[in-house]
């Protein structure tokens, strides 16, 4: 059995559990103040050209954006997402427990519009309802497409125009960067948003995302709504050294190129077998269309997630690649695909 349902079934890079290892008997303080902490934080904002940026290293992404957006609102006011977005489909209410509502919109390529924020903002006007105050977006998306330079400096001119905070949740940010039709890099996503994060869990490390809040007014206080909630780690300087080594010799950067690489192995097998794709995407993540007999013979030898239904005949899964998803194995999948035509 050879899962693609995830890109986190694996550990870690041999060269962050080396590095991990190295320093196992080195003693540290504790709390993100350590010296490879604070290495990784410089080394994060020379690569997104911002000085100014406060950086914080999170265990995992369901706390980093339950804490992120929970010190950005008030009482009153809510967040706008897609309706497929994280926070509204996969953290089992974690933003509506701390009191802020998700504005979900529907979209169908996973990605928000300036017409989607004038939406929801047309339809919350007066203190009988929440207030949109800030903007949820993923990139890559959570059907792995991916925004444009274009389109997130659209979404930056409609948030500063109407006063809300973008942030961008960047769980799968490696996978977008390094996609063949990208044009985005940090300097720029550092410039467009006013928070966002770099994700390690799905890219390499043991665990860990790395934080950087760019607005003035959300970096004051940070590190107290990081212990309230339950999300400061007391060796942390084990996510510091993550990040180090993410972040030393292009690491992050190729092993996410990895994981897009076998991803567009598959997607080319996918297609010469005739097969199409719920979402266009060019990231770790697919989701091909397939007959249900072809899928039952599959799950023999594969495991991977069911997305939706998509006729009688036919559904919608998730094919998942990472850092550590051996090119053996997609033609393997490739393979068994061909075989069931």
């Amino acid at each position: 059995m050879y899962s693609f349902k995830n890109d986190y079934s694996e550990g870690a890079h041999p060269k962050i559990l080396e590095a991990l290892i190295q320093e196992n008997l080195i003693q540290n303080d504790g709390y993100g103040l350590d010296p490879h902490s604070l290495h990784a934080a410089e080394l994060i904002r020379q690569e997104i050209g911002r000085d100014d940026a406060d950086i914080h290293f999170i265990v995992g992404g369901t706390q980093t954006n339950l804490i992120a957006i929970a010190t950005a609102l008030r009482p009153w006011q809510a967040v706008i997402s897609t309706d497929k977005g994280h926070i509204n489909v996969h953290e089992t209410g974690a933003i509506e427990a701390t009191g802020h509502k998700v504005l979900a919109m529907p979209v169908k390529d996973g990605k928000l519009t300036p017409a989607d924020i004038l939406k929801a903002l047309d339809h919350h006007t007066d203190e009988h309802m929440v207030q949109p105050k800030m903007v949820y977006i993923s990139n890559s998306t959570e059907i792995g497409t991916q925004y444009t330079k274009a389109e997130l400096e659209a979404l930056h001119h409609i948030c500063r125009q109407k006063d809300l905070y973008l942030f961008l949740d960047g769980a799968r940010m490696g996978s977008a960067l390094t996609s063949p039709v990208n044009d985005l890099t940090l300097k720029d996503i550092a410039q467009l948003t006013d928070v966002f994060y770099i994700g390690g869990t799905k890219n390499g490390a043991l665990y860990g995302e790395a934080l950087i809040i760019n607005h003035p007014d959300l970096k004051p206080d940070f590190r107290f709504m990081i212990k309230q909630r339950g999300a400061m780690l007391a060796k942390g300087w084990t996510l510091g050294i993550q990040f180090e080594e993410l972040f030393q010799n292009n690491l992050y950067y190729d092993l996410a190129a990895h994981a897009n690489e076998m991803s567009a192995l598959l997607k080319k097998g996918i297609q010469s077998c005739g097969y199409s794709f719920f979402s266009d995407s060019s990231t770790n993540q697919l989701f091909p269309i397939l007959p249900d007999a072809v899928i039952a013979k599959l799950k023999k030898d594969f495991l991977f997630s069911i997305q939706e239904r998509f006729d009688d005949s036919h559904t919608v899964i998730r094919l998942v690649t990472s850092w550590a998803t051996r090119e053996d194995a997609c033609k393997e999948f490739i393979k068994s695909l061909e075989s069931c035509k």
